[in-house]
């Protein structure tokens, strides 16, 4: 008890000391940030100081610029004073030199003129004459070829006569001189019945034999040519009708397969109903197209374009998994084919989904949103961004994880 008695003034002690402490402390404190604030001030103060004298310094060159422009202003002034007088004794000068010009131009214009006129007349005298010119020259031409047609015709009828005689124009005339006359006329028809004779003869062709020849050989070169293509193309035709036997039979097979699959697969999707591909629009598979006849649990069957989103997106995923089980391929990817299902139908995908990689090579990667596939998958691949503008990929092995929360 008497400890009590002396602890208890000594505390409340103490707490007055702690508390005058705290206070000049927070008093401490106050004029310590009161020091920066009137440091810092003082250093604005400073700065401005030095800017306001920076801006004195400037304006007092900037007077002394002006000052010194003003002079040159004011000598610059007092040097033109008198230009305008010497302008105006140019100005007249220049009308003078100006009237004397334009009298000089008004005679110059009347040689001109004086001088186009004869021009003109002298042009249209010219032009007279080389036309003049042009007509003796054109008849000097006619005349011309006139006499050279002359020439060529009589050169002509000296061959004919020639060829039909053997004899020259002269020797001809010579040997016909004591023969009765033959009107001209006459001997034009008679000349002319002649060459048409001739004409309807034709010309004879030396080369025939050598141009039968090789007619012959381009038609047996060709001839040989279309028996080989009519061979090459029965090959062909041979070839497309065995590789279409054999494509008809590989389609067929693996339509069945993929038809099996699907409809195994639909059943367990749907927990029941009934589905079936269908090859439709022509009876040759090669040609026809591909129908889907879905029948979920409790109603009728119907194409899949009759069916509800997510009705659509199941069936879709168990064709595309019987394809899967038909030919595996090593990795397949699924973006977000969950979405149009509800959480019942996500369970049911997400089952398949291991019964698949369980039972096939085939590593899904599965694009999502959806919490409860996330919750199936062996792990997790994430984008997350810790730090903002900095994206930092994220890896969970959810197997691993499990191990880990059943050891603990």
């Amino acid at each position: 008890m008497q400890d009590d008695g002396v602890l208890v003034p000594l505390r409340e002690r103490v707490a007055v000391a702690r508390k005058a402490a705290a206070e000049r402390r927070a008093e401490s404190e106050a004029l310590v940030a009161e020091r920066r604030r009137q440091a810092a001030r003082r250093g604005e103060l400073a700065a401005e100081r030095d800017a306001w004298t920076r801006r004195r310094e400037a304006a007092a060159a900037q007077l002394v610029d002006l000052e010194t422009r003003r002079a040159e202003s004011e000598a610059e002034r007092a040097a033109l004073a008198g230009r305008p007088d010497e302008i105006a004794a140019e100005r007249a000068a220049l009308r003078s030199q100006l009237a004397g010009a334009e009298q000089q131009a008004r005679a110059a214009a009347d040689a001109l003129a004086l001088a186009e006129t004869r021009h003109r007349e002298a042009d249209a005298a010219a032009r007279a004459a080389l036309e003049t010119l042009a007509g003796a020259r054109e008849e000097t031409a006619r005349a011309g070829a006139r006499l050279e047609a002359a020439r060529e015709k009589r050169a002509a009828a000296a061959a004919r006569i020639m060829e039909a005689r053997g004899l020259t124009p002269q020797e001809l005339a010579a040997t016909l001189s004591g023969a009765p006359a033959v009107p001209p006329q006459e001997l034009e028809e008679r000349l002319a019945r002649s060459s048409a004779a001739r004409e309807r003869l034709g010309p004879v062709n030396l080369r025939a034999e050598q141009d039968l020849e090789e007619a012959e050989g381009s038609r047996s070169a060709l001839v040989a040519e279309r028996e080989d293509l009519t061979e090459a193309i029965g090959r062909l035709r041979s070839a497309v009708r065995s590789l279409n036997s054999e494509g008809r039979g590989r389609l067929l097979a693996a339509f069945e397969r993929v038809d099996a699959n699907f409809r195994k697969l639909f059943e367990k999707l749907f927990e029941g109903g009934e589905a079936r591909l269908e090859l439709v629009e022509s009876d040759d598979p090669l040609e026809a197209g591909l129908e889907v006849i879905a029948r979920p649990p409790g109603k009728k069957p119907q194409v899949l374009s009759l069916l509800s989103g997510g009705e659509q997106a199941l069936t879709a995923l168990a064709l595309i998994f019987g394809v899967f089980l038909t030919n595996p391929a090593p990795v397949c990817v699924l973006d977000e084919v969950d979405a149009p299902l509800d959480d019942a139908n996500v369970e049911r995908f997400c089952a398949l989904l291991s019964e698949m990689a369980g039972a096939t090579t085939t590593r899904f990667l599965t694009v999502t949103h959806n919490p409860i596939t996330m919750a199936h998958m062996d792990r997790l691949l994430g984008v997350t961004m810790s730090e903002r503008g900095v994206s930092q990929l994220v890896s969970v092995d959810l197997r691993t994880a499990e191990r880990l929360a059943e050891a603990v």
